[in-house]
């Protein structure tokens, strides 16, 4: 099962440097490698959690090192999805190394399998922390999208037309993970509760969660409302990035509190 996990892990290097290098030297051999090679390392992905489901005999998702691969399959198959139904080729050279970094984070942690705690032990399992991965993926993707946007902004070689085909797809993502990050909050306020007769308890996991919220609910209030577009709100979701990797990763790694195992 390590063996299959580095493989995938592997291959998404391999498919960033081919990215890279096809970008770089407007090579499109090296693009369509770099897209096969990609589509390798998801399928290999894909076999790890199936086998590591059937290991632990429930979902992968109950541990950091679960959650980060399980976060990292997310934004891969995004990108795989919006490649094949929208034509976003352009989108790979900013979701490919976002993948691979994810994975990065995730080789780090351990990655042994253990039972559930009492706590996890709930229907709300999977609503929940699966929530968090499309959520936290979508996002992300948003993210590449902008940081895309304004690299065609910058080098003033895409169309008005191209750029208003990335906004709308960063606010669909956006939206898409903001409705996602609502059941997030909302599942877990019902399943602590029931575990710790408390629906919130302002532990750094929930506080942050819900800062993400509020930034992204900042963000739709601004493009529906007040009719924000361009390059301002293209940063806008670049900057917000960070944020959700630190309510991923950072809470766990610098505050303890009850998501700590999470």
């Amino acid at each position: 099962m390590r063996t299959l996990f580095f493989a995938a892990f592997a291959l998404y290097a391999l498919a960033v440097a081919l990215e890279f290098a096809g970008t770089a030297f407007k090579k499109e051999k090296l693009l369509k490698a770099a897209w096969y090679v990609f589509l390798a390392a998801f399928a290999l992905h894909s076999a790890f959690l199936v086998w590591r489901g059937i290991a632990a005999k429930r979902l992968p998702l109950s541990n950091q090192f679960e959650f980060a691969n399980a976060f990292a399959w997310g934004v891969a198959l995004m990108l795989i999805v919006m490649r094949g139904r929208l034509k976003t080729d352009w989108l790979s050279v900013a979701a490919m190394p976002a993948t691979l970094l994810v994975m990065v984070y995730a080789s780090l942690q351990p990655m042994e399998i253990k039972d559930l705690m009492p706590a996890l032990r709930s229907a709300w399992f999977g609503v929940h922390i699966g929530s968090a991965v499309l959520s936290y993926a979508a996002f992300v993707i948003a993210g590449c999208i902008s940081l895309r946007y304004l690299l065609a902004v910058k080098k003033g070689n895409a169309d008005r037309r191209a750029l208003d085909q990335m906004d709308y797809f960063s606010y669909r993502m956006v939206a898409f993970g903001f409705l996602f990050l609502t059941v997030v909050i909302l599942s877990g306020a019902i399943w602590a509760e029931q575990a710790w007769s408390a629906f919130w308890t302002w532990d750094p996991k929930e506080v942050w969660a819900l800062i993400t919220w509020i930034i992204y609910a900042v963000y739709l209030h601004l493009r529906l409302r007040m009719r924000k577009r361009g390059t301002a709100m293209a940063w806008y979701l670049v900057i917000a990035v960070p944020v959700v990797f630190f309510t991923f990763a950072g809470v766990n790694t610098l505050m303890h509190g009850l998501h700590t195992y999470g």
